[in-house]
């Protein structure tokens, strides 16, 4: 296999195109020009066809990492199945995707740029921004794909802050200020399961406003 052309992209900086015979196109990063001695004209032996095919599929998911990291934070099982995902036409995984994908979350780990144990915590604190309870956070770590071993210290954390002022107002805009029977308050305090608290911290706000009806 022979090399007919190496330029960098005039669209993304640090980005540079090698052309195969056979009108062949591939995408690498500067680096691998570098590491491979890519140059026009070199004949690629079999092993040097196959590290750079390697080499820029590695890059393109590396770009294609970052892009996604970008916009959101990712758990690394997620970003995984993001970059391993098949695209349009491929009825299989390509040979080699997958291990670069590990590769690639790999150096973000080691990077800083994809942490679960961070990722974890954020996801709890913003369940709980949005008036959900620890058994709501769980399910959601499970849908984000959090490993399990994080989600005791993220739990933990999110519990440090007192509940009772959003359950409190939770359940004073649900009953509207009044008096509350059997039926209403089985409705806040379903509403409020579903919304992932725990029975003993409903009972408690309910209990808590039933208190100021009886102080009347």
């Amino acid at each position: 296999m022979k090399l007919i052309k190496v330029v960098p992209s005039q669209r993304v900086q640090g980005r540079w195109l090698v052309h195969l015979e056979g009108e062949e196109l591939l995408r690498v990063e500067e680096g691998t020009v570098v590491e491979l001695g890519l140059r026009p004209g070199l004949e690629l032996t079999e092993e040097q066809e196959a590290a750079l095919r390697q080499a820029s599929e590695r890059d393109a998911l590396r770009e294609k990492a970052l892009s996604l990291l970008s916009r959101r934070s990712y758990s690394r099982q997620e970003l995984l199945d993001k970059l391993t995902a098949r695209k349009k036409g491929e009825s299989e995984l390509p040979p080699g995707r997958r291990e670069a994908a590990e590769a690639v979350a790999g150096r973000l780990t080691e990077l800083g740029l994809l942490d679960d144990g961070v990722y974890a915590l954020a996801v709890a604190r913003h369940c709980a921004a949005k008036g959900y309870g620890p058994g709501r956070v769980r399910q959601e770590l499970y849908r984000r794909k959090v490993p399990r071993e994080y989600w005791e210290d993220a739990l933990a954390q999110g519990e440090e802050e007192d509940a009772a002022p959003l359950l409190d107002a939770f359940v004073a805009k649900k009953l509207r200020g009044e008096a509350p029977d059997r039926a209403a308050l089985k409705r806040v305090s379903d509403a409020l399961a579903r919304r992932g608290y725990r029975w003993e911290d409903i009972s408690a706000a309910l209990e808590r406003y039933r208190a100021q009806f009886e102080e009347v």
